[in-house]
C-alpha cells in the first residue's frame, strides 16, 4: 500500500489502528467487526469486482438495506477503483429504471427481495452483473466474495478521478448525477476531522453512534469517513430506533442526525444529561433545525447541537464551530464556511451583496463536485464564469461571518432530511386519468420539518379522488415523496404571466399540521 496513492480508500486504510484485532464496529444485532475484518472483507469484494473484467470507471449501483456489509461494499468499490452509485432504498421501479438507464452501471447490487424487478430493469439497461445483499449477511455478493483472496493491492486512482455519483433531482424533474472525485471526498473528510475535533486514541478516542441511512452524503460520507479516517469505533444501527439510540448514547461520544431524529429523541423521557454524559458532539444537518429543537436539546442534555450545511454536489460547506475559541454555536444558523471553502452571496444580477443582505449562495473549494453525469450543458449553467457553483439556496452572511439559509430557490421541499422536488411528483400526478394539472407545495410539519401537499385541478367533466391520487403515487415513488394530503380545486392561483403562485398555496395550506 502506497501512502502516495490518492485513492480515498488508501487514506482511510492508512488510518486504521496498529492493532487490527481491535473492535471497529459493533451492531445492535450483537455482531462485532474488527479492523482486520474490514480489511479482509473489502479485499475479497474488491477481488470479486476485479474478477468480472469490468471496464475502467465502471459504475456499481447499489440499492440495499443498511448493514455493515453494505458499507464494506462501498469501501471495496473505492478500493477496486470503480465508481460507487448509492440509491435510496425507498426508490421504486420508475425511479430505478431511470437511474440504471442513465448511469449504465456495470454492476447492480440489490436486496434479495427485490431481485425480480430490479434484475429485470438491470437487464433492460444492459447491466451484465447483478448481485444481492441482505441486511442479515446473506446474498450472492457475499457468497461469491467468500471464494476470493483476502489480499488486495489498492487500485491507484488520482485525486481528480471519480469515486462516487450521487443522484440529486432538479426542479425540472430530471435527476442529475453529481460526480464526486476521490479528492473531493478526501479533502472534506480531512477538514471535518480537524474542524470537529475528532479525538485520536491517544487523546481518549471517539466512538460514533451511527444511526443514519448510508445512501446519501450525511450517513455515507460525513459519518463513515469521519470515523474511519480517525480510526474510531462505530456503534452501528441498521435502523434508527429512538429508545435504543438513547440507551446506547452512554457508550458513544459523537452522534450525527437529522432534525427529525432529535425531535423524536426529545419526546422520550429517558433523554437527559445522564444519557448524554459521555457525549462530546451532536451534529445536525440535511434539513433546517428549528430553534425550538435547538434550545430544547440544550436544556435537556446540556449539549449544544452543531448545525452544518452541505449538498450532494459539495459535501459539507459550513459548520457551526466546535471549539469555543472559534465562536459560539448559534441556533438558526449553519455557522461559518469550512476551512478551504469559499462562500459568497450574490444578487440576481450576479453582483455582490453586503453583510446581512439576502441572495443566492455560491461556493467553491476542493470539496465541490466536477459536474453532472453526462450533462455538460447543465454543469455549465450551474457554475459562474469565474468558477463558483450556484447552490440554488438563498441565504445571508452576517457581519461576524455566520451563514443563515433563509430559503431555497425554486420550490424544493426537504422532508425528514430528504429532498423532494415538486416537478417530479407533479409529472406523475398529471399523467393520472382526469387530472388537468397539479401543484405540489411544502408546508410546515412538526415531525418532518416539511411535507408535500398536492393541489389538483380536474379536466372538465372529470372527477378525481384525492386519496386515490396518493395511493397511486405510493405504488410508484419513495414514501418520503408522497404528499400527506391532496386537495381538488377548480383553479390554481396564477400571476399576470400565468405562472402558478405557489407562495399563495403555501400560505393557504400552511397551517394544516400545526397544533
Amino acid at each position: 500500500m502506497s501512502a502516495s496513492n490518492p485513492n480515498l480508500f488508501a487514506a482511510l486504510r492508512a488510518a486504521f489502528p496498529a492493532n487490527l484485532n481491535a473492535v471497529a464496529i459493533d451492531t445492535d444485532e450483537g455482531h462485532s467487526y474488527s479492523w482486520r475484518d474490514i480489511d479482509r472483507a473489502t479485499a475479497m469484494i474488491a477481488n470479486l469486482l476485479h474478477s468480472l473484467g469490468l471496464p475502467a470507471d465502471s459504475r456499481v449501483a447499489v440499492q440495499v438495506d443498511k448493514s455493515v456489509e453494505a458499507m464494506m461494499l462501498y469501501l471495496a468499490t473505492l478500493r477496486a477503483g470503480y465508481v460507487f452509485l448509492p440509491l435510496n432504498t425507498a426508490y421504486q421501479s420508475a425511479e430505478i429504471e431511470y437511474f440504471l438507464k442513465d448511469a449504465e452501471p456495470a454492476v447492480v447490487v440489490c436486496s434479495p427481495r427485490n431481485l425480480g424487478w430490479v434484475g429485470r430493469l438491470a437487464a433492460q439497461a444492459g447491466t451484465r452483473h447483478v448481485f444481492t445483499l441482505g441486511d442479515d449477511r446473506t446474498g450472492t455478493l457475499l457468497e461469491q466474495a467468500m471464494q476470493q483472496s483476502d489480499q488486495h493491492e489498492i487500485a491507484r486512482r488520482e485525486s481528480g478521478e471519480l469515486g462516487a455519483i450521487l443522484y440529486t433531482s432538479g426542479t425540472t424533474g430530471r435527476s442529475k448525477g453529481a460526480m464526486l472525485t476521490h479528492g473531493n471526498l478526501l479533502s472534506n473528510a480531512q477538514v471535518l476531522k480537524s474542524y470537529w475535533g475528532w479525538r485520536t486514541p491517544e487523546e481518549g478516542g471517539d466512538v460514533l453512534l451511527h444511526a443514519l441511512p448510508i445512501f446519501h452524503v450525511h450517513g455515507l460520507f460525513v459519518a463513515i469517513h469521519g470515523a474511519l479516517i480517525n480510526g474510531s469505533r462505530m456503534i452501528w444501527m441498521n435502523r434508527f430506533d429512538v429508545r435504543r439510540a438513547i440507551a446506547r448514547l452512554p457508550e458513544a461520544t459523537v452522534f450525527m442526525g437529522v432534525p427529525t431524529m432529535y425531535v423524536r429523541m426529545l419526546a422520550e423521557p429517558a433523554l437527559g444529561r445522564q444519557a448524554a454524559r459521555r457525549m462530546r458532539l451532536f451534529i445536525s444537518g440535511s434539513a433546517p433545525l428549528l430553534l425550538e429543537t435547538f434550545n430544547d436539546w440544550r436544556d435537556r442534555t446540556g449539549h449544544t447541537i452543531v448545525e452544518r450545511y452541505g449538498m450532494s454536489e459539495t459535501l459539507m460547506l459550513t459548520s457551526n464551530p466546535y471549539r469555543p475559541e472559534d465562536g459560539e454555536r448559534r441556533g438558526g444558523t449553519v455557522g461559518f464556511p469550512l476551512p478551504g471553502v469559499g462562500l459568497r452571496v450574490r444578487a440576481d444580477d450576479g453582483s455582490g451583496l453586503p453583510a446581512g443582505e439576502i441572495g443566492g449562495i455560491e461556493v467553491r473549494g476542493p470539496n465541490v463536485f466536477v459536474g453532472y453525469w453526462r450533462m455538460p450543458e447543465k454543469t455549465r449553467e450551474e457554475f459562474t464564469s469565474d468558477g463558483w457553483f450556484k447552490t440554488g439556496d438563498v441565504g445571508k452572511v452576517d457581519e461576524l461571518g455566520y451563514v443563515t439559509i433563509v430559503g431555497r430557490s425554486k420550490d424544493l421541499i426537504i422532508s425528514g432530511g430528504y429532498n423532494v422536488y415538486p416537478a417530479e411528483i407533479e409529472g406523475y400526478i398529471n399523467e393520472m386519468p382526469g387530472v388537468a394539472e397539479s401543484a405540489l407545495v411544502g408546508v410546515p410539519h412538526p415531525d418532518f420539518g416539511e411535507v408535500g401537499v398536492a393541489v389538483v385541478v380536474c379536466k372538465p367533466g372529470e372527477r378525481v379522488d384525492g386519496d386515490a391520487v396518493i395511493e397511486s403515487l405510493k405504488a410508484r415513488l419513495a414514501n418520503f415523496k408522497i404528499p400527506k394530503r391532496c386537495f381538488i380545486v377548480e383553479d390554481l392561483p396564477r400571476n399576470t404571466m400565468g405562472k402558478v403562485q405557489k407562495n399563495v398555496l403555501r400560505q393557504q395550506y400552511g397551517a394544516l399540521f400545526r397544533g
